[in-house]
């Protein structure tokens, strides 16, 4: 992939011509430079590889009024919010987060309003779409570097193109006995939610914010759902991404398809070359009906500690690393999709597989993430908890009714 790219890198090497010194322990600008500390989580796809460090570096070039000294540590976006309520005022001054985590963060006060150039350039750049998953109230809080969601991998030497459209036709191929024809991976409600809602089934309705609508997932058709996902797990052609790891039974040839994001790729392409295929989420039967699979769609963005000590350095940093350039840089390094539509619409990006499958996904099998808080408190732990009562055995063909008026139960808001 970065061969392919090579000219992004050319662009950028020309903006910074001393870009490994200018990061870490800060550069020596003017004597009359002023001296900032600016800490930020960030995942490890962008720690890691160097990625984050070249951003710096860039970002002190384009501004020797600061010397800047950056603390980069380790925290993904799906664990910022868990992170920063722990102590806001010791958390970072930019981080990457989930946009889910939005509303509760907002309600911690621990994000700030991003205005004046900083919104303009991210209403002007991306889709409405996008910038819809970090508003709250018409107030933005947060800059969209890449879509969230997830769609399906597949080994093309076990699983043909028309096997890969129904998860029926997945699991009836006829593999060696040492493969597994699927993996299933929940990811705490995160991907097995799709099931669900692929059904036509809701939380707090159509909506997504109709409370009094609970959920109905323990309806005739989540009864359905729920039957088809025990037997699919009782099926030894399955495996729970508990007990094996996609990436290494891949390498092996020993997995047929299973679901993850583009920021994987790396590791499946490593393991599997050639071989490895991209598709949408497939279709499923359940109560002898077909559904489509709907997966959560959202987006990974950037935002600003409203506790931050270094507040306008914070916003342009943020800023900076959610701009155009930044993220071409970082769909070269780690295959994330740009939000910014001139990105994303470059030859590079839209010749690019991934970019077409998760557009792909977003068009025909997606679901928009919820953000409010009455959902994020009560699905996770719940959703998380009923796909391991399923794995476990706790939750079978007898007690279904009983486990997801359980389930549904914590829904209701008075």
């Amino acid at each position: 992939m970065k061969k392919r790219f090579i000219w992004v890198l050319t662009v950028i090497l020309l903006l910074n011509a001393s870009l490994m010194s200018a990061c870490g322990s800060g550069v020596q600008a003017s004597s009359k430079a002023e001296d900032v500390s600016l800490k930020i989580w960030a995942p490890a796809n962008q720690i890691e590889t160097g990625t984050l460090e070249k951003m710096c570096g860039l970002f002190q070039t384009a501004h020797p009024e600061w010397n800047i000294t950056f603390a980069r540590e380790i925290v993904g976006e799906d664990n910022a919010k868990t992170e920063i309520l722990k102590d806001v005022s010791a958390a970072a001054d930019v981080f990457f987060f989930a946009n889910d985590q939005l509303e509760e963060l907002l309600g911690a006060g621990a994000i700030a309003r991003l205005g004046g150039d900083t919104e303009t350039m991210v209403k002007r750049d991306m889709p409405e779409t996008v910038v819809e998953t970090v508003k709250v109230a018409d107030a933005l809080y947060g800059i969209p570097f890449t879509h969230n969601t997830f769609f399906m991998y597949y080994d093309k030497s076990l699983l043909s193109d028309n096997d890969i459209k129904s998860l029926d036709t997945i699991m009836a191929k006829d593999t060696p006995a040492n493969v597994y024809n699927f993996q299933f991976d929940p990811a705490g409600g995160w991907k097995g939610g799709a099931f669900y809602y692929g059904a036509g089934l809701t939380i707090f309705g159509e909506d997504q914010i109709s409370y009094d609508k609970g959920c109905d997932w323990n309806n005739a058709v989540g009864v359905a759902v729920t039957a088809y996902l025990i037997d699919l797990l009782a099926n030894p052609k399955c495996v729970h991404s508990d007990d094996a790891s996609a990436s290494e039974l891949a390498a092996d040839h020993r997995l047929g398809a299973w679901f993850d994001g583009a920021w994987n790729y790396n590791l499946y392409k490593d393991a599997l070359g050639d071989n490895l295929g991209l598709a949408p989420l497939p279709t499923f039967t359940a109560g002898g009906k077909a559904y489509q699979l709907r997966g959560f769609y959202g987006s990974k963005a950037i935002g600003v500690n409203a506790h931050s000590k270094f507040m306008q350095q914070s916003v342009a940093l943020a800023a900076f690393l959610g701009g155009e350039e930044m993220q071409v840089l970082r769909f070269t390094e780690s295959a994330q999709i740009p939000t910014n539509m001139k990105a994303g619409n470059s030859d590079a990006v839209k010749a690019d597989e991934i970019a077409r499958v998760t557009m792909k996904q977003a068009e025909i099998a997606a679901v928009m993430q919820p953000t409010n808080s009455n959902f994020g408190s009560r699905y996770w732990d719940n959703a998380g908890a009923l796909f391991t009562e399923i794995k476990s055995g706790t939750l079978n063909h007898d007690n279904i009714q009983e486990k997801l008026d359980v389930f549904a139960s914590a829904f209701v808001i008075n």
